[in-house]
């Protein structure tokens, strides 16, 4: 089977494909923007969805995603390829939908991730697996689902898939995970591509592993695959990176080995705060003059840059507090609930649901955990804020509730999708009940 692949045009598109002079997309082309100094999402105050649906909530804007999703598919549409949304970075069903009915695919890293990439109805074809630590059960799962391709990171992992598909009376499409040790220059915690990293198998014993999978009875090898990290700013890396591969790619055919499938992951990244990434313009013309004489079908893994600054975190001020060293503002969303800035100190803008002109204050944004690391700034130059006031924490979309947690036995969060003039919760706030859903009291302590 192979995949289907886009190379339609995108003129007919609701949402039209702007040119890298028109669209600014990582800090201006979004659509959260201030209407008489309140903040909208599309053509929804973002009061109203608060005031109905109650804080925290995830906000996400489909519009939006939309419009990145074109952004990057359409910036390829002139060779064969196939864009598989990165599911870590936002899983719910109404976003994954959204991008299967504009004919993309999902990349994922889990049984649980492929069950919901189905529930959404993406295409089994348009589904690649990647992973270090994929369990035999998940294997048998996707090789029943019949999905395109098995990213493989380990020898070990190329014999049990081999097992697998045996006992199943099937054959696996598998490309190797490649490591090329590419500096991506970004945070060590989402650096994926370098020696010391976990993923993938080491280029330079590529060679060896290709050939004892291609031995393989219930092993097709279709691909090769690469992901060097997350949230690059820059296209060298990812260029560095390709020239390796495609002399990769080359070897192989060499030995006999051929490859149809060149997987490149993804990681671009979008503005926080200062960073200035390349548009998919950019980065797609520097990929397609690398392998425009290659008769190969590339696969792509956006996350971040499809749905990061497509999703806000809107929470409301509980409590402010002043010491002799510093201001706190208090609010009702916690570390659980975005655990990024706690994590990476990562930097998140935080604007005011409605300007008041208050002034400005230095201060800390802090949640209810009992945590010194549940914070979203500090010591940030930030509005004057008082309680009841809504505070929208930017650029949310990517890597906010997919990495939530119920610590302090707090409920996970609703999240909201805006479509033009109307909202609908895509995801309903967890209740108490359902923090101890699947628990049991053993009876010896009845």
């Amino acid at each position: 089977m192979a995949a289907s692949v886009n190379t339609r045009s995108p003129g007919s598109l609701e949402t039209p494909i702007l040119n890298t002079n028109e669209w600014e997309y990582q800090e201006h082309m979004h659509h959260f923007h201030y209407v008489n100094n309140e903040l909208y999402c599309e053509e929804v105050p973002v009061t109203q969805i608060a005031t109905e649906v109650g804080t925290p909530f995830y906000l996400y804007s489909y519009a939006t995603l939309k419009m990145h999703f074109h952004a990057f598919d359409g910036a390829f549409q002139d060779i064969a390829h196939l864009t598989c949304f990165s599911m870590k970075s936002n899983s719910n069903l109404a976003v994954l939908r959204l991008f299967a009915l504009e004919g993309g695919g999902v990349d994922i890293v889990s049984g649980g991730e492929l069950y919901r990439a189905l529930k959404a109805g993406i295409e089994p074809s348009k589904i690649v697996f990647s992973g270090v630590g994929k369990r035999s059960e998940d294997l048998a799962y996707a090789l029943e689902s019949d999905i395109l391709m098995f990213n493989i990171e380990s020898s070990q992992e190329i014999e049990r898939l081999d097992g697998v598909a045996r006992d199943l009376g099937k054959k696996a499409r598998v490309a190797i995970r490649v490591n090329p040790d590419v500096d991506p220059a970004t945070h060590p915690y989402i650096s994926t591509g370098l020696r010391e990293n976990k993923f993938g198998i080491d280029i330079r014993q590529a060679p060896e592993q290709y050939e004892m999978a291609a031995k393989m009875k219930n092993l097709q090898v279709t691909g090769v695959s690469c992901h060097i990290g997350s949230q690059l700013t820059q296209v060298d890396p990812f260029v560095e990176a390709l020239r390796r591969l495609l002399d990769l790619v080359d070897r192989l055919k060499q030995s006999g080995i051929s490859i149809q499938y060149l997987d490149l992951g993804g990681g671009l990244g979008i503005t926080y705060e200062r960073e200035a990434p390349p548009h998919p313009a950019e980065y797609a013309k520097a990929i397609k003059s690398e392998v425009k004489d290659k008769d190969l079908v590339l696969i792509f893994e956006p996350g971040r840059v499809i749905a990061g600054n497509a999703g806000i975190l809107v929470t409301q001020v509980l409590y402010t507090k002043s010491t002799p060293e510093k201001n706190f503002i208090v609010v009702d969303a916690a570390m659980n609930d975005l655990v990024r800035p706690s994590l990476y100190s990562s930097y998140h803008a935080i604007q005011p649901v409605v300007e008041r002109q208050r002034g400005r204050i230095k201060a800390d944004v802090v949640g209810p955990i009992c945590e010194s690391g549940d914070f979203f700034a500090k010591g940030r130059g930030v509005d004057a804020y008082e309680p009841g006031d809504l505070m929208a924490i930017m650029s949310a979309g990517a890597y906010g509730f997919t990495m939530a947690s119920n610590y302090n036995s707090r409920p996970r969060v609703a999240e909201v999708m805006v479509y033009g003039g109307q909202y609908y919760v895509v995801r309903k706030r967890e209740t108490y009940e359902d923090l101890i859903r699947g628990e049991v009291i053993p009876d010896f302590m009845r």
